[in-house]
């Protein structure tokens, strides 16, 4: 497992080590260059401080005072006629200036000049001038070094009090009960954890509606099949006390239908769970010519049964991606709600068309229709309009959630359903994918 804490201290370190040895370095390279200037001086020094007098002799190997400077001189006409230090791995001859001079014992930094009648040659090795260079660099760093582990602690000590924030609000989230749901506080926050915490408290915001959405589905499921279920035991008994066939043949209708309508809101009530915006739907390309004439050809036996003239009026060709099934629950829904609130003699006509690109699916009555101030109320879950005038002659039993199931299927397939008047006088029903 990844830790914040660990990976901050690892690159906290690591950025403060390759400071110090940035640092390092750059004092390195100027004490370098400093130490080249002030040994170059002095091989000037020296070389001015010999006598210009020609000499007469050679003169034997001896020190000349000064740490790792070799000392030769020739006269004018070639001739060595003195060296300080034989075994040097120099070249016996002289170049003016100052040069570096590679050796099979590291490079040496040369000066030459004429002195008098004699030709000067000072060298030095280069290695004197590093060794020179690293001591008043690891001297200046030393301090920073000796620090290390307490910068390490203090870098350990900061990241700890930087993620203070997140282990409270983790022990606030660990201590909570399960149905506590109430905002996280986000006071005295730091700016980078605020964002979290009220990302949470969104979450935890939409977690509340959802479950009291849920509890209510429940409460009002619980509530409508009640009735269902308790007009089904009454049948029941009466089933078991009729005392004549015909009698009991009438109780067996009544107890028929009851489980019918029973059977119809609990597959009611288990489509609209399914339509859940979390539910796991399968999309796919969706011919909607060829699902709305099945569907029409499924409800066509019931609407001639009721008197209704069922019937694509006019389709075009149109797709759509999404789920076959949760739309065959939705126009299933529109067709069966025209069907049963159209009065005998009425029709329903289905059409398709494409405008501006888009499928428009229409299903159109010349039932009772709906009030335009109940037409937005209709989708509520349980909702049923009042019976009126002309609902009376078309009153059948219903769950009230059909409309609720087909706005939430059309708004999982980004659709919109639209309630209005039509041409025959009844409710006309507009899903635009």
């Amino acid at each position: 497992m990844r830790s914040i804490r660990r990976q901050l201290l690892f690159w906290l370190l690591a950025i403060v080590l390759l400071g110090v040895g940035i640092a390092g370095w750059l004092i390195y390279r100027q004490a370098l260059a400093e130490a080249n200037e002030l040994f170059d001086y002095q091989l000037q020094e020296i070389a001015e401080a010999l006598p210009s007098e020609p000499f007469s002799q050679v003169l034997g190997s001896r020190d000349t005072g000064d740490e790792g400077i070799v000392l030769q001189i020739w006269n004018r006409n070639g001739v060595l006629m003195y060296y300080s230090h034989p075994r040097a791995p120099l070249a016996p001859r002289a170049e003016l200036g100052f040069s570096t001079e590679k050796t099979d014992r590291g490079d040496w930094r040369v000066y030459g000049a004429i002195v008098g009648d004699n030709v000067v040659q000072l060298a030095q090795p280069v290695s004197v001038r590093n060794r020179l260079a690293a001591n008043v660099a690891l001297r200046t760093l030393w301090p920073l070094i000796v620090l290390l582990p307490l910068l390490g602690l203090a870098v350990w000590m900061v990241v700890g009090r930087g993620l203070r924030p997140l282990r409270r609000v983790t022990g606030a989230l660990e201590t909570r009960h399960p149905e506590a749901l109430d905002p996280l506080p986000d006071s005295r926050l730091p700016l980078e954890v605020q964002p979290l915490v009220r990302a949470l408290n969104g979450l935890l915001q939409r977690l509340a509606a959802a479950l009291d959405t849920q509890k209510a589905f429940v409460a009002d499921a619980a509530h409508e099949l009640r009735t269902p279920l308790a007009a089904v035991q009454i049948q029941t008994q009466l089933v078991a006390r009729a005392a004549d066939d015909t009698t009991r043949r009438e109780a067996l209708t009544d107890l028929q239908a009851g489980v019918t309508r029973a059977t119809r809101l609990a597959e009611q009530l288990l489509a609209l769970a399914r339509s859940e915006p979390d539910g796991h739907t399968q999309t796919q390309a969706i011919d909607l010519h060829a699902l709305l004439e099945d569907c029409v050809m499924t409800y066509a036996p019931l609407a001639q049964q009721r008197g209704v003239d069922l019937g694509v009026e006019k389709s075009e060709a149109a797709t759509v991606i999404g789920d076959a099934d949760a739309l065959r629950v939705m126009f299933n829904n529109l067709v069966d709600n025209a069907t049963k609130y159209t009065p005998p003699g009425g029709r329903v006509d289905v059409s398709l068309l494409v405008e501006a690109g888009h499928p428009v699916v229409r299903i159109a009555d010349s039932g009772p229709g709906i009030p335009p101030a109940e037409r937005e109320r209709v989708f509520d879950r349980f909702y049923r309009v009042g019976a009126g005038a002309d609902r009376a002659r078309t009153d059948v039993s219903g769950s009230g959630l059909g409309l609720a199931i087909v706005r939430r299927i059309a708004l999982q397939h980004g659709a919109s359903v639209m309630l209005g008047e039509a041409p025959a006088g009844g409710l006309e029903v507009s899903v635009r994918f």
